[in-house]
């Protein structure tokens, strides 16, 4: 297990074993906070009593450090990970309510003989596991597990199901049968080979009446501390620069709290509709950054495809940017970086904000005559119309709620298309249809739930999926000030109609000193001329794949959903 997870953690490793061989825990180390040896992981209190390895990054183990310091607690290192041991010590798993930052850990109580695992709140750090006859077994990374031999390889066909509509599996279910990922925001404890898990924190919107000013004052005020957080670091910490809005937001905070010489980084891409690099380098100018450009063609991409391919963990739609810019940042020497990731999510940068209400309330007038809703949506996933069209068929079967609209509109392919290509892949039929494993938005407003949607499905379980594990595969840690539940608990207060306003204005309100050059331009995602690059340069690999989709015309991310899942399946 250590082995395959070495190049995340390549300043350092360590294996612990109980005393009575009942627990194990092993650990690889990019070293951030207390670069010194007393950082070493698996980390033992003085007493030896508990042990823990530990993913991640505590912001505010510094002000934790002192309270328990004023309660007589002394501290042998300098680290974040002896904060959360001592803080176990003191409060056990309540502990976890006071921790800010990204993490996945586990501790081993001795005297309990009991493992306590815990997730942060918006599922930044993957978190992964396998219970067989009794015996817990966890990791990072997915392969860690398989390639271990500590659970079979058998897949999930209702989960492979829900990967070919949405690109992703949805926490806590992976593709393999026998393997969970312990949902954001929750807790594991394991005791004499029987499990509970406990839920400590949620997404919950509760808006409260405010003007415009007083939101703005809000979003301002949590953004500096979140930016501020996350700048803890022994460590240099750069930018990733895209030259969009909430990327130029983090520069401009990062200037704002007192951060100087900043690092940025950004690729062009051998498309001008896609290409954001010119207006990257004019605001870092603008900034005065350390700016570091690669401009990537198809050739270059295709040199480094083997390379990311066996950095996959799980298959996605996405994760080829995270990996190429994550690898030009670390041969620039870094080993932290912060992204604009989650910006979208929290004020409203995505279309699906105004399409997918739209297409829940259309649905809502076609499900007033259910058979004709039904035959009608039958026909159109059936169809050889456009694969929006079948999604479409596939959505006015169901009920019309937002969390299926947003499924239909983020989706790849239509359920009918996709219980086919799962049984395909896995020999078998799924058992229930995927919107088993995608609960109903629970926030009360219609926009409030689209961002609900797009918080603990698209960025959870692809964006922060993907940025984990290709990042990592560089030995980079990737941190997301948007990200943050600090920054989530004040912004959720404010009112959809404010914080969810067109062109994200509620974040261009906050961070006045975003240029209108980056603001006024056209939205565009961080994405890579796949469509071109497929046939001109990888087409004979994808000849294969393509031939399975059930489909005629398939789009590019459809063929592409579909490669990436039959390289997986042979690394497995």
């Amino acid at each position: 297990m250590q082995q395959t997870l070495r190049r995340r953690g390549p300043d350092d490793q360590g294996v612990w074993i109980s005393p009575n061989e009942t627990a194990g825990l092993a650990h690889t180390r990019l070293s951030i906070l207390d670069l010194s040896p007393a950082g070493h992981q698996p980390m033992e209190t003085p007493d030896a009593n508990l042990a823990i390895t530990f993913n991640g990054e505590i912001y505010n183990f510094r002000e934790l450090r002192a309270a328990l310091q004023s309660q007589g607690v002394q501290f042998n290192s300098g680290s974040d990970t002896e904060v959360l041991l001592r803080l176990y010590e003191q409060q056990g798993p309540a502990m976890v309510s006071s921790l800010r930052g990204m993490f996945a850990f586990a501790i081993w109580d001795e005297r309990g003989q009991t493992a306590f695992l815990a997730r942060d709140p918006l599922g930044i750090k993957p978190l992964y596991y396998t219970l067989s006859g009794g015996t817990l077994a966890f990791a990072s990374e997915l392969r860690a597990l398989t390639q271990a031999g500590l659970t079979s390889k058998e897949l999930n066909p209702s989960a492979l199901t829900q990967y070919f509509q949405s690109g992703s599996v949805a926490e806590p279910h992976t593709l393999l049968r026998d393997v969970l990922c312990l949902e954001a925001g929750h807790t594991l404890t394991w005791t004499a080979g029987s499990v509970a898990i406990k839920c400590y924190w949620q997404i919950k919107f509760e808006p409260a009446a405010m003007s415009r000013a007083r939101a703005t004052e809000i979003t301002r005020e949590s953004l500096l501390d979140s930016v501020r957080a996350h700048f803890v670091s022994d460590v240099p910490v750069g930018v990733f620069h895209r030259g969009g809005i909430d990327s130029t937001a983090l520069v401009a905070l990062a200037r704002d709290v007192g951060q100087k010489d900043i690092a940025t980084f950004s690729i062009g891409v051998d498309d001008s509709h896609l290409d954001e690099s010119s207006i990257a380098k004019r605001t870092a100018t603008h900034f005065g950054t350390q700016h570091h450009e690669m401009h990537l063609t198809g050739e270059m991409a295709e040199k480094s495809f083997a390379t990311f391919l066996s950095s996959m963990d799980q298959p996605s739609i996405d994760g080829l940017n995270t990996f190429t810019v994550s690898a030009f940042a670390r041969e620039h020497g870094m080993k932290v970086v912060l992204s604009g990731l989650g910006g979208d999510e929290m004020f409203g940068g995505y279309p699906s904000f105004q399409q997918v209400p739209k297409l829940a309330r259309l649905a809502k007038l076609a499900r007033q005559v259910p058979p004709l809703a039904d035959a009608g949506g039958r026909v159109l996933e059936r169809s050889s119309f456009s694969h929006r069209a079948r999604r479409l068929g596939g959505f006015l079967q169901e009920e019309p709620t937002i969390a299926n609209a947003y499924r239909a509109f983020r989706g790849i392919f239509s359920p009918h298309e996709a219980r086919m290509l799962s049984a395909r892949f896995s020999g078998h039929v799924a058992e229930g249809t995927p919107q088993t494993a995608l609960p109903q938005a629970a926030a009360e407003n219609a926009h409030d739930a689209v961002s609900e949607c797009e918080l603990r499905f698209y960025m959870r379980n692809q964006l922060l999926r993907d940025s984990d594990v290709m990042s990592m595969a560089h030995g980079l840690e990737l941190r997301v000030p948007f990200v943050d539940r600090a920054l989530f608990e004040s912004v959720s207060r404010i009112p959809a109609d404010l914080r969810l306003r067109a062109g994200k204005q509620m974040l261009l309100d906050a961070v006045p000193e975003v240029p209108e050059w980056v603001a006024s331009q056209p939205k565009r995602g961080f994405v890579f001329p796949f469509d071109k690059w497929l046939d001109a340069k990888w087409g004979d690999a994808f000849r294969d794949s393509t031939a399975k989709i059930p489909s005629s015309r398939p789009t590019w991310y459809q063929r592409w959903s579909v490669f990436m899942l039959s390289v997986w399946m042979d690394n497995l």
